[in-house]
């Protein structure tokens, strides 16, 4: 029985956080209402408050279920020890995010959301801080990337490693947010590994 009633509260949040995922999609994080989304799970208010403090607190549950794996995926090598050079690093993690959005449409939905459907007012700043936070974090990975890339050739860059990997983030993001917003109209994976592959180049490192 207890193992019901837990296998039950799983199933109920889960269906909070696609019914969360849908709604703000659809309305954006400003607009979606609590009521909506438990009117959408099938569920009462009184179950969403059981599962999540708030809308906040709901809305980054619905981020770390896609960004947690994804980030785990990246970076696994790491935590296992295998050896991997520095660019090879920054482009297993890049193809990495290219293919997951080019095949999974909730990583897609979700990626959409916090790029496009939050308005930075309010509560809603400090999503925004959350997200320069995560930004900030990524940011240093590709410090360490690049300047391992750097030692590893033994090349004189063109920029320095601080501002290399500042630049390789927003080439990123701009990529991420230019292929979502023409829905889907070029190949990300193609497109985008050829723009990494060309940027690192340009600042001195080989890729090959």
């Amino acid at each position: 029985m207890v193992r019901r009633t837990k296998e039950d509260a799983c199933a109920t949040r889960a269906g909070l956080l696609d019914a969360a995922e849908q709604v703000f999609y659809e309305q954006g994080v400003a607009r979606a209402s609590l009521s909506e989304i438990a009117q959408r799970a099938g569920a009462t208010r009184g179950a969403v408050y059981w599962h999540f403090k708030d809308k906040l607190d709901l809305f980054f549950a619905m981020l770390e279920r896609v960004a947690l794996p994804l980030e785990r995926e990246a970076y696994s090598d790491e935590s296992a020890g295998i050896s991997m050079t520095g660019v090879a690093r920054v482009r297993h993690v890049m193809a990495l995010v290219f293919a997951q959005l080019e095949r999974d449409a909730q990583t897609r939905r979700v990626f959409e959301i916090l790029l496009n459907k939050v308005e930075y007012v309010g509560e809603l700043l400090s999503v925004q801080e959350r997200s320069l936070e995560a930004r900030a974090a990524f940011e240093a990975k590709l410090v360490t990337y690049i300047a391992a890339a750097q030692q590893e050739q033994s090349v004189l860059l063109q920029v320095p490693v601080e501002e290399a990997a500042l630049a390789l983030r927003c080439l990123f993001d701009g990529l991420i947010k230019s292929w979502l917003m023409s829905h889907s109209r070029f190949d990300l994976s193609g497109a985008g590994m050829r723009a990494v592959d060309a940027y690192l180049h340009g600042i001195g490192l080989r890729t090959q």
